[in-house]
């Protein structure tokens, strides 16, 4: 009886330390997904943000140049009004330019923090799984401690 014991304790706690091994790379899986998920919503959102930054200013320069008619000034000859729009231009070339940065930072971010997870998914389930072969060994030797019956000491008393 205490053979079959200690042998489903063993296997319980093997079964048990895999099973949770498992289960822990697998949680990691699902966070790493959830944050690649995460990477493709900032894809999209920095590209956004570029597509909104292109179009405001097309409708600004559109507007200025409307502003500049309406005041009398010869938009193709006067070279202030050039100057300004050409400011006005790089100016949102730079935004645009900035925010795509910022885009890919916060991509590779989080393209880092999915490789991490995945990473210590595998670390635990290793770790569970060599726990596991620890139970085992410490198992068999219970057992095998179990089937030589007590041991007597050198001076002859029973441990």
């Amino acid at each position: 009886v205490t053979l079959a014991l200690l042998a489903t304790s063993t296997g319980l706690q093997i079964f048990g330390q895999i099973s949770a091994g498992k289960a822990a790379e697998e949680a990691a899986k699902l966070d790493a997904f959830n944050i690649d998920t995460q990477k493709s919503l900032s894809k999209t959102e920095a590209l956004q943000r570029h597509n909104d930054r292109i179009a405001q200013y097309k409708f600004n320069t559109k507007a200025n140049i409307a502003a500049f008619y309406a005041a009398g000034r010869d938009v193709g000859s006067d070279k202030s009004v050039a100057a300004f729009l050409n400011r006005q231009k790089e100016i949102a070339s730079q935004d645009a330019a900035r925010s795509d940065l910022m885009g890919y930072f916060e991509q590779m971010k989080l393209a880092q923090q999915a490789a991490t997870t995945r990473i210590e998914g595998r670390s635990r389930r290793q770790a569970a799984n060599i726990s596991a072969l620890t139970s085992l060994v410490k198992g068999a030797s219970q057992i095998n401690d179990s089937r030589q019956g007590p041991k007597q000491s050198p001076n002859g008393v029973n441990n």
